[in-house]
């Protein structure tokens, strides 16, 4: 049998009975502040309002009284309260002061007589209760203040539970329903593991006893990881779609408040809202707004909102009060998981780590499939090469070059998309906006042809380089005054250090074209120097291409899906003029081979270049002509 505990408090848990005593404590100061208020606001503001007559002595009132300057009095218990004249002005229209006295307290038995005697107006107040002088007095307005402190204590009681002063605290999550989302996993390609994965979660849901009968427990949580654009909130939508369970969906930064505790009462309200329709998945997108790493570095502004709700998070997860026939499950996403806490990632909390990368050949397939099903496609359009041609891009740039190719069409009003309007339209997500509003001097527009040039002739030359499909001269977005494009025939996992080194001959091809037929260079290489350099420092940094350096990893990745570089990792100065030295090495060995080959091919150059500057735009078979044309020259 479970004994009580005893009335006096004794046997609580010490953090109840110290809970008690801070509350105990909170209400006599609070009385205490609120009665020393009520009697400051009632001596010094609320009396001088109210009450504006001149105080005057008692013989001070018999002598006005006497000389006729009295016009009318009230008589009260222990005052009288009257008008009098002024005696500083003779005017015969002056307002009459009011005035107030304090009696006799005995009485004075002449009073009245004397009244009688001068002819002044009187009359007497009856006496008031004492029970109605005192409520209000004294109980109205303790009753206000008792009443906005149980207000306060309540909201604030309700900040550390659900909902908060005005709503403060409560989630903002909002619960999706199935129907209104409209999107299944047959709207999702090119992510088949996720999406194998994903189901089972849902079929944990609908039958755990399928699972459980072998003594499996169901996951707590999903984490979906991946760059963006490669669609994890559109899996979240398509599992709300297919789960058919309660689908509570937000995002981390709306956790995130000024005031600290907002944060963590929300995730207390949503979880809340969660076990009370159970079995039930909660969605945080963007969760590294609120669950970044607790350690390393100290920020500078404090952490103390975003620390609790990361802690309040962690505790709900483990969840004492989630059960095994009503679970919850936390899905999220996130593009920078190596920044999480790792109590968030630990197993227990996020069982499942579901990475969504860029899709392959045969999800870029999926993609189109799906995205173009609504999309008037011409006879001849061919999805295959639709896919081959766009490798690296995600489920997003696929669904903005189908819908650009698809403007493109419209705006020659064409019957149907075709391959044309949707190579235009990897050339307008990749290279940007044609400008042809700018317009070049006869001698930059020559510089820059040959420029253009140089990259497509060491992209033919070299044996590892992808094949040219496009060069323009035709200036795009904001700074490219031309391009030359390369077409993929397939999708690269791996690069070896004679294919990365051709990359570098390729990029610096424009460079080299530039001073081989002028003498002198341009600005117009500052872009690919940049790429160049870059990769190359990943080539002795990162990748262990240096004789010199070995097998050294010299830099530290700063984030796995965000393309923001590396930082530099601690070496010794000796070790980093070393490195600048490796780097700087591999781009003048490509450059010379660049030129070198320009060189051996001026004559493709110079008629490659002349073509360009009459047409424009040249496509890869007019690079592989000139070449075979200038052969035996």
């Amino acid at each position: 049998m479970k004994i009580p505990p005893p009335p006096n408090g004794e046997g609580r848990p010490p953090e109840e009975q110290e809970n008690r005593k801070r509350q105990l404590r909170f209400i006599v100061s609070y009385l205490v502040v609120g009665l020393l208020g009520m009697w400051i606001f009632q001596q010094f503001i609320l009396s001088p309002l109210l009450v504006r007559q001149i105080e005057i002595p008692y013989s001070e009132f018999k002598s006005k009284l006497n000389a006729g300057e009295i016009l009318d009095v009230t008589l009260d218990e222990g005052r009288i309260v009257g008008t009098m004249t002024d005696p500083d002005t003779s005017a015969r229209d002056a307002p009459a002061l009011p005035f107030t006295t304090v009696a006799v307290p005995e009485g004075d038995p002449t009073l009245i007589e004397l009244l009688d005697a001068n002819g002044v107006t009187y009359s007497v107040s009856p006496p008031a209760s004492p029970v109605g002088g005192f409520l209000l007095a004294y109980a109205l307005p303790l009753l206000l203040i008792g009443g906005v402190w149980y207000f306060g204590y309540r909201q604030m009681r309700g900040l550390r539970g659900a909902g908060g002063m005005m709503g403060v605290g409560k989630s903002k999550a909002t619960e999706v329903k199935p129907e209104t989302i409209g999107i299944t996993f047959d709207d999702v390609g090119g992510a088949d593991e996720a999406i194998a994965e994903l189901t089972e979660i849902i079929q944990f849901l609908k039958t755990p006893e399928r699972f459980s009968r072998l003594g499996g427990r169901i996951p707590k949580g999903v984490l979906l990881v991946g760059p963006p654009g490669t669609g994890k909130t559109l899996l979240a939508k398509a599992t709300a779609g297919e789960a058919h369970v309660p689908f509570f969906e937000t995002s981390g930064s709306e956790f995130v408040e000024m005031f600290v505790g907002v944060g963590a009462a929300r995730v207390r309200d949503l979880f809340e809202q969660a076990r009370k329709v159970a079995p039930a998945i909660v969605f945080i997108d963007e969760i590294d707004a609120i669950g970044q790493s607790r350690g390393g570095s100290v920020r500078i502004g404090g952490n103390d909102e975003r620390e609790q709700t990361l802690n309040q998070l962690l505790a709900e997860i483990d969840g004492f009060q989630s059960t095994a026939d009503k679970p919850v499950i936390i899905m999220a996403a996130t593009n920078r998981p190596e920044i999480l806490d790792p109590a968030l990632l630990r197993a227990g909390r996020f069982d499942r780590q579901i990475t969504v990368s860029a899709p392959d050949l045969i999800g870029r397939l999926q993609i189109l499939r799906i995205h173009t099903a609504k999309v008037t496609l011409a006879p001849e359009f061919d999805l295959q090469r639709a896919a081959r041609i766009t490798p690296g891009f995600t489920g997003a740039d696929l669904a903005n070059v189908v819908n650009e190719a698809a403007l493109l069409a419209a705006r020659r009003s064409a019957e149907a998309v075709t391959m044309a309007d949707f190579e235009a339209a990897i050339e307008r997500v990749v290279a940007g906006l044609e400008q042809r509003s700018r317009v070049m001097n006869e001698r930059e527009r020559t510089a820059v042809a040959y420029h253009e040039c140089g990259h497509a002739l060491v992209a033919a030359l070299v044996p590892h380089a992808d094949p040219v499909a496009k060069v323009s001269i035709v200036p795009r977005g904001r700074s490219a005054l031309g391009y030359t494009m390369q077409m993929p025939t397939e999708d690269r996992y791996l690069l070896t250090q004679p294919e990365l080194e051709d990359r570098i001959a390729v990029m610096l091809g424009g460079r080299a074209a530039e001073y081989t037929v002028f003498g002198q260079i341009s600005t117009g290489a500052a872009d690919d120097i940049r790429q160049v350099t870059q990769l190359a420092r990943r080539m002795v940094t990162e990748f262990g291409m240096s004789g010199k350096l070995g097998l050294v990893r010299y830099s530290s990745q700063q984030y796995q899906f965000l393309e923001a570089g590396d930082a530099p990792a601690s070496a010794s100065p000796e070790t980093l003029r070393l490195i600048d030295e490796e780097v700087q090495s591999i781009i003048e060995a490509q450059y010379d081979r660049a030129r070198a080959l320009l060189t051996a091919h001026r004559a493709a150059l110079e008629s490659l270049a002349q073509q360009l500057l009459q047409t424009e735009t040249l496509d890869g078979a007019a690079v592989q002509r000139a070449l075979a044309e200038t052969a035996g020259s």
